[in-house]
């Protein structure tokens, strides 16, 4: 009996999927446990096995074809079974969830003869009268750019304006004919037919891409955050020398080399163990706290954002840390993270000082309550001891969902974090290394 392939629900949140790429094709040979496809998650790409022995007889999406799931997207069978009655079964059922009515209940109200009275005819208010031709002809002082011509501080009557808009002309070619130098109609007119208009040639032009599965379900599940989870955020700034030595001393011994993110995500850990409450969940009727510590790290890839989860970070040396971030970076570029690597997180950070960016804020990651926006570090003058000297800062963000953690909680983690970061000998009693 033919066995009908659906397109599998491969993460929590995923609604639907691109077949990216068929490995058979009709007619071929297939065996149990071989690879039949590669479809694109909301998370990830992931090869699909088979699980069924037989003959491919029917593909029911094209390479790069979205379909929601449990759409069938093949069928398995023996070699010149029929299969008509199982399309045919697949078409009633979808035809039937579409054209299922919602329930909606409507409560009637009904009248007796003697209860109708006449409606009295409501007349429409008249249109608003169409603006006066003197309001066009005012001046006014045009302050702003127009489709690329220089406009600023020139004054012109609103239709010489449009004409000129329209005919490409910048106005600071036009000597105004009307009051106090103001440009009005008949310049414009003028000036075109005098030959001598400078034109302004351009074309628009644009491009538009579908979204991938990534970048819907970012949209869908930040929209949720920001527009559910009452944000404030909190600013530190944070001296980065001692930080900056311990690296350099760090690297000079350890097994792999250490980055500035590895030592933060050390420090944010045992900031975490310090102050347990920031480390927690919303959970609509109740508010979990976790006494695990799962780190999400903001990855971007060419689709979008990836997270995935250092699992117990506070367990973790800041090698074993390294390397991890290391491994989860190399599969998110190549889309070969795995949905339970991308789960649990209990806490996130965001580093964009690599790039440069000195501070930001960033949206709750759910399930989260916090997450932590890292900025660059910046060499500027700092005071040591009554003294202006140069120094290293980088300033950090605490976006929080205020529902579960509030100002004392999160400045108090901060504050936490800002001393290990301070005084990073601090960490080596939680096994730095």
């Amino acid at each position: 009996m033919a066995e009908v392939v659906k397109m599998p629900k491969l993460s929590d949140t995923m609604t639907e999927g691109v077949l990216v790429k068929w490995f058979k094709k009709a007619g071929d040979a297939v065996k149990s446990g071989e690879i039949l496809a590669e479809i694109e998650t909301d998370k990830a790409t992931m090869e699909f096995e088979s699980f069924y022995d037989g003959i491919l007889l029917h593909i029911g999406i094209k390479e790069g074809e979205t379909a929601p799931v449990d759409t069938i997207i093949a069928i398995i069978g023996k070699k010149g079974e029929k299969i008509d009655d199982l399309l045919k079964e697949e078409k009633k059922t979808v035809k039937k969830e579409e054209n299922q009515p919602d329930k909606v209940e409507e409560k009637v109200e009904v009248f007796t003869d003697s209860e109708l009275k006449p409606v009295a005819s409501i007349t429409p208010p008249p249109p608003p009268p169409p603006p006066l031709a003197d309001e066009l002809a005012k001046p006014i002082e045009v302050t702003s750019s127009q489709n690329g011509l220089n406009l600023d501080g020139i004054k012109a009557s609103p239709l010489a304006r449009k004409l000129a808009i329209d005919n490409q002309i910048s106005l600071n070619y036009i000597k105004g004919s009307g009051d106090d130098g103001r440009i009005v109609k008949r310049d414009i007119e003028a000036y075109i037919k005098s030959g001598t208009a400078v034109q302004f040639v351009g074309k628009e032009s644009f491009d538009e891409v579908g979204l991938s599965q990534m970048r819907k379900t970012i949209a869908r599940r930040l929209a949720e955050s920001k527009f559910s989870a009452p944000h404030f955020y909190l600013t530190m700034e944070i001296n980065m020398d001692q930080a900056i030595d311990a690296r350099k001393g760090i690297n000079d011994f350890a097994p792999v080399k250490i980055s500035y993110n590895d030592l933060i995500i050390k420090a944010v850990t045992a900031s975490l163990r310090d102050n347990p409450k920031v480390n927690s969940s919303w959970l609509g009727d109740r508010i979990r706290y976790n006494h695990h510590i799962h780190i999400g790290v903001a990855i971007a890839v060419e689709d979008g954002l990836l997270v995935p989860v250092i699992k117990f970070a506070d367990g973790k040396t800041l090698s074993q840390i390294s390397i991890e971030v290391k491994n989860f970076a190399e599969k998110a570029k190549s889309k070969k993270l795995q949905p339970e690597e991308m789960e649990g997180n209990t806490f996130t950070i965001s580093n964009l000082g690599m790039f440069g960016i000195e501070e930001f804020t960033a949206i709750v990651n759910p399930i989260d309550s916090c997450i932590l926006a890292v900025g660059s570090i910046k060499q500027t003058a700092v005071v040591k001891n009554g003294n202006l000297v140069p120094g290293n800062v980088m300033k950090v963000t605490l976006s929080c969902d205020h529902r579960v953690v509030d100002g004392v909680k999160g400045s108090l983690f901060l504050q936490t974090l800002r001393d290990y970061l301070e005084n990073p000998y601090k960490l080596l009693t939680r096994g730095t290394v």
